[in-house]
């Protein structure tokens, strides 16, 4: 794929920022069979297709168990729970984050202890982290952004130095490997979600949890289906996170093309990383062994400038995430540290998510960096 300069003349169609009808005609013919299976066995919550597909992804991510759930934010809750981080306990978690990494320490009463991130990743800086541990450090949460792997030869390290459980949120980056091994295999419990517009998206939501701990993966199915351990017989305080059947058959039949689709989003991002070198932008760097791209993030001071000449030009962009988590109003009321994030601020400020999509073609792409050069005044 070549960066070739298009006029504006020649953008007739709106480029989307995702397009996730271009994933289901891939596997429409064959998923249609199995939901009218779904439907007349009535496999509607857990069942034959969400076993079928634990068993497919544990095996593809190297794992020993893998436990489906109804959201990547439910996955981190009972990881949390499953790990044995109590109210009061302090949970380490990068500041550039989605919020749902926040959530699920609070959910369980613990309290988030954030820190920076690298310039380079937008990963957890461990430097940063270890810096502000304290005794009542329990667990840390590394969080492989825009699918791309946090350090975890680093994380590990320091998880080992003060007796930390290692709790992964891989939400972002299914697929992605740091030194030949799957993100998600490193720690005490792993988390993924396939919200649909993941790199493997359900028809709905749903999210997963693994391990290499059979105890522990025991545990989670239980407290996913109410805390039942037979019939109508509750251990503990539970909820309702099953994972739909239908969305075990789609991930089901997702799952073995989405070695493909990533290497079509690796291409894209080839593209632009040639079509946009040398312009006044901060270009994702792999620095982690490995990236899948789930988003394509660059960083401009110019940034709403640049997005409303690419809205203009029927270009759609992304932003993930402006707010950091030190500034969001539903956190004012915790004692945390609002100023000492300087990288995240960064990134919150100047991030600018391009479009990213398997099936994304080469003249779209090409279309994109034409627009941007465009906008920084290079052809």
């Amino acid at each position: 794929m070549t960066a070739s300069a298009l006029s504006p003349e020649a953008d007739i169609e709106p480029i989307p920022f995702s397009n996730l009808s271009l994933q289901w005609r891939e596997i429409a013919d064959a998923a249609r069979a199995d939901i009218d299976t779904l439907f007349a066995t009535s496999s509607f919550c857990l069942g034959p297709f969400v076993e079928r597909f634990e068993a497919a992804v544990a095996d593809y991510l190297g794992v020993r168990h893998a436990v489906g759930v109804n959201s990547g934010t439910s996955a981190l809750h009972l990881a949390l729970i499953a790990a044995g981080v109590r109210p009061g306990d302090k949970v380490l978690v990068p500041a550039n984050t989605f919020i749902a990494t926040i959530w699920a320490v609070l959910y369980v009463g613990a309290v988030p202890l954030l820190c920076d991130v690298e310039a380079a990743s937008g990963n957890i800086d461990v430097r940063d982290a270890e810096r502000r541990i304290d005794r009542s450090v329990k667990a840390i949460i590394p969080v492989h952004l825009y699918g791309q792997p946090a350090n975890m030869e680093a994380v590990m390290a320091l998880a080992e130095r003060y007796g930390l459980a290692i709790i992964e949120d891989a939400a972002q980056a299914i697929g992605a490997r740091y030194r030949g091994k799957a993100v998600g295999s490193f720690g005490l419990l792993g988390c993924f979600s396939f919200y649909p517009a993941k790199n493997l998206g359900a028809a709905g939501e749903a999210g997963l949890v693994t391990t290499n701990d059979g105890m522990l993966a025991d545990r989670v199915r239980v407290l996913r289906n109410h805390s039942q351990t037979e019939r109508y017989v509750h251990t503990e305080l539970g909820f309702n996170y099953r994972m739909e059947g239908l969305q075990g058959l789609i991930l089901g039949h997702k799952l073995s093309r989405l070695d493909a689709w990533t290497e079509q989003r690796r291409t894209i991002a080839r593209c632009y990383d040639a079509g946009l070198a040398g312009l006044p932008l901060a270009l994702p760097q792999v620095v982690n062994s490995d990236h899948v791209y789930h988003l394509y993030v660059i960083l401009s001071e110019r940034r709403e400038e640049l997005r409303a000449f690419l809205r203009q030009r029927g270009v759609e962009t992304g932003l993930h995430y402006p707010v950091p988590i030190h500034r969001q109003p539903c956190l004012d009321t915790l004692e945390i540290d609002r100023t000492s994030y300087p990288v995240t601020d960064t990134y919150a400020k100047g991030c600018l998510s391009l479009p990213m999509f398997s099936g994304m073609t080469d003249a779209q792409a090409n279309r994109v960096v034409s627009n941007v050069c465009s906008f920084f005044g290079f052809q």
